[in-house]
């Protein structure tokens, strides 16, 4: 199932106070939401009766408890709430790989759980951030590479005016 699309703004003095106040809350608050943030729901796509839900901070409490950011409606008529709740229960067990894989929703959220969601434009910047480190780090493999060592483009190849063992000729 694809994620829902639904984004809007945190209020931030509201943010601030939930913050400081929960049990295993952030040492400064103002590093962790800022005035003017915005948040996308987490959840997969649902209809109007679901609200919409962003997390926004993991507590560092033994019984896994997390604010979230819970909202419906849009504009004059959005009606919003920050809630401390308990993590899901649900885990997905791949045999195959022997991998455990938690939700990372609250407790008795609407739909699928976070491991059934896909986020394709997610998936899309992952996929063009991967691609281009290993551009990057091909490139500096590649033999001529500049600042590779031993190779006549990076800086000290001699043979180059404007290098540090050679003078440039041509200045006055």
């Amino acid at each position: 199932m694809l994620q829902c699309i639904a984004v809007t703004q945190v209020p931030y003095a509201e943010a601030l106070l939930a913050l400081a106040t929960m049990e295993g809350g952030p040492g400064h608050p103002p590093d962790i939401v800022e005035p003017e943030d915005f948040v996308l729901c987490e959840l997969g796509d649902h209809d109007e009766s679901a609200e919409h839900a962003a997390h926004l901070w993991t507590a560092d409490t033994p019984d896994d408890q997390d604010l979230w950011f819970l909202w419906s409606g849009t504009g004059a008529h959005r009606v919003h709430r920050l809630d401390v709740l308990r993590l899901c229960p649900a885990v997905l067990r791949e045999l195959a790989t022997r991998t455990v894989t938690p939700c990372a929703y609250f407790d008795h959220h609407p739909g699928p759980h976070s491991f059934s969601v896909t986020d394709p434009l997610g998936d899309l910047i992952a996929a063009h951030v991967h691609s281009e480190v290993r551009r990057l780090v091909s490139e500096d493999d590649a033999p001529g590479a500049p600042d590779a060592p031993g190779t006549l483009d990076g800086p000290g190849a001699r043979g180059r005016p404007g290098t540090p063992d050679e003078p440039d000729t041509d200045a006055p």
